[in-house]
Order: C-alpha cells, then sequence, then structure tokens
C-alpha cells in the first residue's frame, strides 16, 4: 500500500554466544578420543599442586643410632626396619624382653619408653631414640630386687618366666602411675599382659604388695 512503512518481521541475528570458560563435556570426550586426554587439555594441570620437599630418608641399609637404656647411651647400627626389641635382643644382648606373639598382642616384650609402657615389638628401635628406655635389666640395685620383681618371687608369679620380664615392666610402670592400686584396678591396668601358664591372681597380689613396698620408699 502506498504511503505505508512496511516493517520487517525478520529480526537481526544475534551476536554469538561467548564460550564459556573450562571444559565442556563434549570437548572432554573429544580430547580423549583424540588422545591428548585430560591431562593434555590442562584439566589436571590447572588443580596439580606443588610436590613436597623430599624427607630425609635413611636406610635401606644399616645406619648408626644412640639408645638411651637405663639412663645410659648404647651405640648401635640397625636398618632402620629393625624393632627395638631385636635391637634389644640381637644387638645390644638385652634379652629379658621376650618375643612371643611378635604382634602387639601378649605384653612379653613390654619396656617403659619416656614414662609410657610399649610392646617393644611395635616400636622401630630407630624412632626410639632421645628417649629413655627402662627394661628388666635396669630394674635392680646391685644384688637388690627391685620391689616389683621381689613381690613376683613372693606370691609365686613368675611360673614358666616368658611373660614375667613384661609383666614386671608392665607393673611397675602401671604403679608409677597408679601408686594405691587395688586388685581390681590391677586387673584392668595390666590386661594388655597375657600369661598363659594362668597366675593371675599371684600377679596381681604381686603388684598390690609392691606398690605398697614402693609407697613406703624404698625404691622407686
Amino acid at each position: 500500500m502506498k504511503g505505508r512503512c512496511l516493517v520487517s518481521s525478520r529480526k537481526d541475528p544475534e551476536p554469538p554466544a561467548k564460550p564459556k570458560a573450562g571444559f565442556s563435556r563434549r570437548g572432554f570426550i573429544r580430547g580423549v578420543g583424540l588422545g591428548s586426554g585430560a591431562v593434555g587439555t590442562g584439566l589436571l594441570e590447572r588443580e596439580a599442586v606443588a610436590a613436597p620437599a623430599p624427607a630425609n630418608v635413611v636406610g635401606p641399609g644399616p645406619v648408626p643410632i644412640t639408645l638411651t637404656i637405663n639412663g645410659k647411651p648404647v651405640n648401635v647400627t640397625v636398618e632402620p626396619r629393625v624393632t627395638l626389641l631385636d635391637a634389644m635382643r640381637n644387638y645390644l644382648d638385652l634379652t629379658g624382653a621376650k618375643r612371643v606373639c611378635d604382634r602387639g598382642t601378649c605384653g612379653a616384650c613390654t619396656v617403659i619408653l619416656a614414662g609410657k609402657t610399649v610392646y617393644s615389638c611395635s616400636v622401630l628401635a630407630i624412632d626410639a631414640q632421645g628417649k629413655n628406655i627402662e627394661t628388666i635389666e635396669g630394674l635392680a640395685t646391685g644384688n637388690n630386687l627391685h620391689p616389683v620383681s621381689a613381690a613376683f618371687v613372693n606370691h609365686d608369679a613368675q611360673q614358666c618366666g616368658y611373660c614375667t620380664a613384661g609383666f614386671v615392666m608392665a607393673a611397675k610402670g602401671f604403679i608409677d602411675k597408679h601408686p594405691n592400686p587395688t586388685m581390681e584396678d590391677v586387673k584392668h591396668g595390666l590386661g594388655g599382659n597375657l600369661c598363659r601358664c594362668g597366675t593371675y591372681m599371684g600377679i596381681r597380689q604381686a603388684v598390690v604388695e609392691a606398690a605398697k613396698e614402693m609407697k613406703g620408699g624404698k625404691n622407686g
């Protein structure tokens, strides 16, 4: 029609959309299919973190270490995998702690490490450096038995002897922290040590007696 402005209903084409940052699923699959993979596209490279500085590594061969046993420094050369129990028995001729289960369950290898009773079969010798290690060999004073050892004799608590050293050390460590134990306290306190001869009553009586002796100041 004359004089009428015709307006086209067709819209101008929209500008192309900007690509989204990051990676699309299609792009990722295409990259994997072409062999470049996630690493090649940088997907994992962006999340990579700096590797920590390498730690000081010793071994696997023997290394010199110093153990403080019963207050005295002792030098020994062992592989880092050697346990405290093996270091004492096989290298230092300290055979009081016994290898029985070798799995940290029976307590026959108990020693006191930095004031805490531990299974020496479950502690690496190299990790025991700088800490005082108390063993059965260091309890006696000359020819005088420690009160715990003497009480074990008095109550016939030693039997075959395999568990005795561990029980004595566990008992001393227990009494050091519980100077006035009851029989029930001792039963629970020494629950981590096993006696295959079954002399538990004698052992508990010995610990109660030793606690009284130690409290009296005869020995520590």
